[in-house]
């Protein structure tokens, strides 16, 4: 978008403004933008718009038990669909408890919208009950930021707010409105004015540097298509998939891109990064280009970035210029929408093939094939079974992926079983993959799963989540019983906080420092999942041994009539595997998988 003034849906012509309370108009504007979920809890300073949203309006409100999970089930309704998420909260305690997730949203670019009251204009700045200023304490994890003093700023500040949480680079706005305007009458006029002259996202590429990655792409040997999240973002996975098999350059999808591109497909290589594939992660160290597509050179993907893909030309395309350099010098910055640079890129790349002189030599990559679907046979993703007795969770998070099917939604927490997600579920299509990327935030998987199945309903949804991650926002499966909301949930319980544990065996030498939770070994279950299930009203089941992980998992498919829980005991010595340590070059990977087995055992 380059205009200053942005147009908004309109709404039937009427000779006179109607009046409505600024709690009316905050409803009405939303109803317009085409808003039909909201996920929120009430508090003092929101009462005039809870009490409007009872009556007047046909958007549905999911009332969570905790801010927090109001904020991460907006971000998953908003990345099962890429749609803007919804989030309210009162003052105060409420808007505090949102600022995790509106951080969790800026660091993975997902379009939310968080509603906060704010005590009485007359009051701010002394102090007064329940007050916090939430926008100066945000302003660093949000795009903007509005305050509404009247109820006449409301409609412009909602409209102005979504516009820029859906468009340029998605992520996070925060529009703080006093009890005052919420309580006030004002003339509804619609549509409102859009007065954003500082904010002119890039969508159309300079048509020279997209010429210039032609030609680098053309001339590479050694060339590897480098997926950001951003690809899902911006709705290009078909551009992709057209991009990748018309110049035949290998694939790899970071963790938030997973699903960008369909695993089965014979160029994909995988995830690269410290858990990620051998192939994926050398291709990427030995690769002469790198065309990097709306991807950010992250520490987890790059290593020791002084050492990362030493040879490389870097082509990096990205929507926000400050990602541009940031990390690693490109040689030819593109900035502007994936969705667009790429199909412009396959159109440059075709002129520039078809412009080669008849006798230049294009270079022939067969050799790097050679080489990847080498490093593919040699190293396949795998595991050990454990030699405790216990569960295996890869086989676990496995037998998920592959009883349910690609169609299905997965939304994991963050540890261990996140990586295992990402690298045993087999991703066929965008938006199919949930998880708090950039953050890293424990507490994620289940209110973002229940925000997942608010919007696809029709789709199978299911969190994947740890024993320690599970017990941080469990309480919204009580929200998901009472509003009919039926996800699955696969706790991977090894009885401890797993990927610290990991790091404490590797380098801590095998200290495991208050990681130690409890919850599924032993004669104490602190606390019983299932029994917790059983509390909420879903369906608890206890799985212990291989023989029975498919009829759990049959059953959690064929329950839909509440939400299910099924706490998979698995060993607590099992890692992930390919790592390559933290502040090392990415060359470490094939020291990191011969010695696995050498570390498992420590």
């Amino acid at each position: 978008m380059t205009t200053e003034t942005t147009p908004v849906p309109s709404a039937p012509a009427s000779a006179e403004p109607e009046m409505l309370t600024g709690s009316g108009a905050i409803i009405r504007t939303l109803e317009l933008l085409g808003v039909t979920d909201v996920f929120g809890i009430p508090g003092g300073a929101v009462i005039p718009l809870y009490d409007e949203l009872m009556t007047q309006t046909k958007i549905r409100h999911i009332l969570v038990r905790h801010e927090q999970g109001a904020g991460h089930a907006a971000e998953g309704y908003a990345s099962a669909t890429g749609r803007v998420g919804v989030a309210i909260a009162t003052s105060g305690p409420g808007a505090t408890n949102l600022v995790t997730a509106i951080a969790d949203a800026y660091m993975d670019s997902v379009p939310l919208l968080a509603i906060t009251g704010q005590v009485f204009s007359t009051s701010m700045g002394t102090d007064a009950f329940q007050e916090a200023d939430i926008i100066g304490i945000t302003m660093p994890i949000t795009k903007h930021s509005f305050l509404a003093r009247r109820a006449e700023e409301i409609p412009a500040a909602i409209a102005s707010a979504y516009h820029i949480a859906s468009t340029g680079r998605p992520g996070p706005v925060l529009v703080d409105i006093t009890k005052d305007a919420q309580q006030n009458l004002a003339p509804f006029i619609w549509p409102p004015k859009l007065d954003l002259p500082g904010y002119r996202p890039i969508v159309k590429a300079h048509g020279k540097q997209v010429q210039a990655a032609a030609q680098l792409l053309l001339a590479a040997k050694k060339p590897v298509l480098y997926v950001g999240g951003g690809v899902i973002r911006a709705h290009a996975s078909p551009e992709l998939l057209e991009l990748a098999e018309s110049t035949g350059a290998p694939v790899v999808t970071t963790l938030m891109a997973r699903g960008a591109f369909p695993d089965s497909h014979p160029q994909h290589l995988g995830m690269p990064g410290m858990h990620g594939t051998v192939p994926a992660v050398l291709a990427l160290q030995e690769s002469d280009l790198i065309i990097s597509l709306g991807a950010r050179f992250d520490d987890r993907v790059t290593g020791k970035i002084s050492e990362f893909a030493p040879t490389a030309k870097i082509v990096h395309v990205d929507v926000d210029p400050a990602e541009i350099s940031k990390i690693r010098m490109a040689d030819v910055p593109i900035v502007g929408d994936a969705k667009d640079v790429i199909a412009d890129l396959i159109l440059a790349y075709a002129d520039a093939a078809k412009g080669a002189a008849p006798d230049s030599i294009v270079p022939d990559t067969a050799e790097w094939w050679t080489y990847l679907r080498g490093l593919k046979e040699e190293f396949p993703l795998g595991f050990t079974e454990p030699t405790d007795g216990l569960l295996a969770p890869q086989y676990v998070i496995q037998r998920i992926g592959e009883l349910t099917g690609p169609e299905a939604v997965y939304a994991a927490g963050v540890g261990q079983h996140q990586m295992w997600a990402a690298q045993f579920i087999k991703y066929e299509r965008p938006n199919s993959w949930l998880n708090s990327g950039g953050a890293g935030t424990m507490g994620y998987s289940v209110p973002a799963a229940m925000g997942a199945k608010v919007a696809e309903p029709d789709r199978v949804v299911w969190s994947i989540d740890g024993d320690g991650c599970f017990q941080m926002t469990n309480q919204e499966l009580a929200t998901c019983t009472i509003n009919k909301i039926p996800i699955k949930v696969a706790i991977i319980n090894n009885s401890s906080l797993g990927m610290v544990r990991q790091w404490q065996s590797l380098f801590y030498d095998g200290r495991h420092s208050f990681t130690d939770l409890n919850t599924g070994h032993g004669t104490a279950m602190v606390p019983d999942f299932v029994k917790m299930a059983d509390a909420y009203g879903a369906l608890g089941i206890r799985v212990t041994s291989k023989d029975q992980v498919d009829d759990a998992i049959k059953l959690a498919l064929a329950t839909n009539d509440r939400p299910v829980v099924i706490d998979f005991i698995v060993s607590p010595g099992a890692m992930v595997w390919p790592m390559v340590p933290q502040g090392v070059s990415n060359s470490f990977v094939q020291y990191a998988k011969d010695h696995a087995p050498t570390w498992e055992e420590e």
